[in-house]
């Protein structure tokens, strides 16, 4: 059995984001074993420094290192590489493959990952050079999985 498992920083407010994870989510049970482990954020404070951001960063990430264990890490950063559908999918296919059965996706807060999740990590992937609020990147991976998968299949999904 496949398991995913998303670590992210910071909870989920908005129904609208909420419901979209919840059918995504439902979508990916015929696939995999999904886990989605929110873990709470730092507050930011309005002073924010280059050296509270990183404190901050650290603190988030000594949270999420305590879930990586056991699986190909994938953290997403605007470093990462970027990928169609198609390679997403055949990226996967290859950890699967070759690597392990568990695959962990790593969101990280408001301020982004710290060096040392980052240097934790199997692979950095980017969906858009764009920023996005983490909130919403959640819903992407969830709807870039489940399409993964169809793919994979070799099942009819949109384009």
């Amino acid at each position: 059995m496949i398991h995913i498992n998303i670590i992210c920083v910071g909870k989920i407010k908005e129904k609208f984001l909420k419901d979209a994870i919840n059918e995504y989510s439902k979508r990916l049970s015929k696939y995999c074993k999904l886990n989605i482990i929110e873990l709470s954020d730092e507050s930011i404070p309005n002073n924010l420094t280059d050296k509270i951001a990183e404190n901050i960063k650290n603190i988030e990430g000594q949270k999420i290192l305590m879930h990586t264990k056991n699986a190909y890490n994938i953290s997403l950063s605007l470093d990462g590489k970027q990928f169609s559908s198609e390679e997403f999918s055949n990226k996967l296919d290859n950890i699967l493959l070759n690597y392990n059965s568990n695959i962990s996706f790593i969101i990280g807060g408001s301020l982004g990952l710290s060096k040392e999740v980052l240097r934790a990590s199997d692979e950095l992937i980017s969906f858009s050079k764009m920023t996005f609020p983490h909130q919403l990147i959640r819903v992407f991976l969830l709807e870039q999985l489940f399409r993964a998968f169809k793919i994979s299949n070799n099942e009819t999904y949109h384009r």
